[in-house]
C-alpha cells in the first residue's frame, strides 16, 4: 500500500473518498435544492480521481443512491460504490435503526436495483441493532455475499468486541466510524483494524461545522504550510495510520478539489506536535452512539 492509495473491496483506490450525504437534501433528508449541482459535485469528484463513493439507502431516503446511478452509470471498472443499510429515516431528524435480517436483505436488493449494479462492491451494516443478535445481522450480509448480491461486507460504528464477534461470522472488508484530530473515542477500533489489516473509513474527519477547521492551532499549521485547515485535518488522518481513509463532506466543488489535494500534503514533525498539543486540550465532539440513533 502506498501513502496515496489503499486496497478496499478488491480495488486500489485513493485514500480520500466521496461522502454522498450532500447529494440528498440538508442533513441527508429529502432531495437537493439543485439536483444538477449535486450531480456536478459527484462528477467533479470522479474527474479529480476519487474512486470510493460512499452512500447509504437512508440518505434521501434513496436519493443519494439515485444521483450516484444517474451520474456515474455505467460505472468505470475502478470505481467502488459503497452503500449501507440498517438505519431508517422518518424526517430530517428522524433517524432510527433496524437490523432485522429480512429487512437488511430487502434493502440490499433495493440498493442493487436502485444503483443499477450487478453486485454491490461494499455493503455496510449502518448500525448494529440491539434488538437482534449481531450474528443474525452479519449472517444476513454473509448470505447476500454468498448469493452474489454483494461482494464485500462492511461495518459502521462498532466496538472492538463487536468487530471481533463479526469476524467470527464473515470477513469484514472495512470499518467506518467517527474519528478526527480531537474526537478519538474510536482510537481502539482504529488500532484493532490496523492490526487486522482492515481499512478504517473515518467520517466527520473535519469535525462538526467549521469549528475544528477554524481552530487557531489548525489555522497556524495551515498558514505555515500554505494549506487550508481542512487539508491539514485530512492530512493528519492519512498520516495517523496507513489504513485510514478519509471521506470529507462538502457541497462546494472548489472545496472538494482542495480537500483532495491533501493527498499530497505532508505534515512535518513540528506540525504534528503542534496538532497533538492542541488535541490534548481541545474538547472533542460527542461520539456517535453505536446504537441506535444518529447518522
Amino acid at each position: 500500500m502506498s501513502a496515496r492509495t489503499i486496497r478496499i473491496a478488491g480495488a486500489d483506490v485513493p485514500r480520500i473518498g466521496f461522502a454522498g450525504l450532500h447529494l440528498a437534501g440538508p442533513g441527508g433528508w429529502g432531495r437537493p435544492a439543485e439536483p444538477d449541482a449535486a450531480a456536478a459535485l459527484l462528477r467533479a469528484a470522479t474527474d479529480a480521481g476519487v474512486r470510493l463513493i460512499d452512500t447509504a439507502d437512508s440518505l434521501g431516503p434513496g436519493v443519494s443512491e439515485e444521483i450516484v446511478r444517474d451520474t456515474l452509470h455505467p460505472y468505470a471498472d475502478d470505481v467502488v460504490v459503497a452503500t449501507k443499510a440498517g438505519m431508517t429515516r422518518a424526517g430530517e431528524r428522524g433517524w432510527g435503526v433496524l437490523g432485522r435480517p429480512d429487512y437488511l436483505k430487502q434493502q440490499a436488493y433495493t440498493s442493487l436495483h436502485r444503483l443499477r449494479l450487478d453486485r454491490i462492491p461494499l455493503f455496510t451494516l449502518h448500525r448494529i441493532d440491539p434488538a437482534y443478535p449481531l450474528a443474525d445481522q452479519v449472517g444476513a450480509l454473509a448470505e447476500l455475499r454468498d448469493e452474489g448480491v454483494i461482494a464485500h461486507i462492511g461495518l459502521s460504528a462498532v466496538s472492538v468486541a463487536q468487530l471481533d464477534e463479526a469476524l467470527e461470522i464473515a470477513p469484514i472488508a472495512a470499518v467506518q466510524s467517527h474519528f478526527n484530530l480531537v474526537s478519538r473515542a474510536n482510537a481502539d477500533v482504529v488500532a484493532r483494524t490496523r492490526a487486522l489489516g482492515i481499512p478504517f473509513v473515518a467520517f466527520w474527519g473535519l469535525g462538526h461545522g467549521r469549528a475544528l477547521i477554524d481552530a487557531p492551532a489548525v489555522q497556524a499549521v495551515a498558514a505555515r504550510l500554505g494549506a487550508t485547515g481542512a487539508q491539514v485535518l485530512i492530512a493528519w488522518l492519512l498520516q495517523h495510520a496507513p489504513h485510514v481513509v478519509a471521506i470529507p463532506g462538502t457541497s462546494d466543488p472548489g472545496r472538494l478539489r482542495a480537500n483532495l489535494a491533501a493527498l499530497d500534503l505532508e505534515l512535518d514533525q513540528e506540525s504534528l506536535d503542534e496538532l497533538e498539543t492542541f488535541a490534548a486540550t481541545a474538547a472533542p465532539a460527542p461520539d456517535i452512539p453505536r446504537s441506535p440513533v444518529t447518522p
